[in-house]
């Protein structure tokens, strides 16, 4: 059988021994053998152990987590519970930086900013849209199809934009209602030169994708 070392495993895994040595430490990953030296030996089952481990302190999980998802009887389901809220957190975390993002645009020169950024704006999006041949209509086809197949990213992806809270609600109000919204935007042709949302009190059936004049 295939024994590791400390030291080997440690530099397997681009890990300080000291750090090895406090997962066993805190019962995280206990060798399963010991050399005549007393020198702590681990087996390939141990090593499966650490690249799981270290899988999920990738995923931004702590030690106590991960020691009771390993040290569990039912591993999978808390797992997955346990990934879902860190997955929660991580959209909570990645929400507040794009807000951020949007704000350091606005208090610097914007369009400077944005060359040294890697986010996508509304305008920049729409113009987009438009030099790849997307009509008005096939626009919204597209964001009612997004909402049907993935809420969740639909929402992630507005946020990314900039858009706020109240224009974001309205733009995936729209979607969902589909045709019906469809119809309706026969009825606010007139105000075709709105953004992405609608914004003070108009109806959602009549926001376009056309950047603000």
């Amino acid at each position: 059988m295939s024994m590791h070392t400390v030291g080997r495993l440690a530099k397997q895994f681009g890990l300080s021994r000291s750090t090895l040595l406090y997962y066993d430490r805190i019962g995280l990953l206990r060798p399963s053998g010991r050399s005549g030296g007393n020198y702590r030996l681990y087996t390939e089952k141990d090593v499966a152990a650490l690249s799981q481990i270290a899988l999920y302190r990738e995923a931004g999980l702590a030690l106590g987590e991960i020691a009771k998802i390993i040290g569990g009887k039912s591993c999978n389901r808390a797992a997955t519970a346990t990934l879902e809220k860190r997955l929660r957190q991580i959209n909570g975390e990645i929400a507040a930086l794009r807000n951020q993002q949007q704000i350091i645009l606005r208090l610097i020169e914007h369009d400077r900013g944005a060359k040294r950024t890697r986010i996508v704006t509304k305008e920049s999006w729409t113009v987009l849209l438009k030099a790849a041949g997307l009509s008005e209509d096939d626009m919204r086809k597209w964001h009612v199809e997004f909402e049907r197949a993935m809420p969740e990213a639909h929402q992630d992806f507005l946020e990314s934009l900039g858009l706020g809270a109240e224009e974001i609600r309205a733009i995936r109000t729209w979607s969902r209602a589909g045709d019906g919204a469809r119809q309706g935007r026969a009825r606010g042709a007139a105000d075709s030169d709105e953004s992405l949302g609608a914004s003070g009190g108009r109806s959602p059936a009549n926001w376009t994708f056309a950047p603000r004049a």
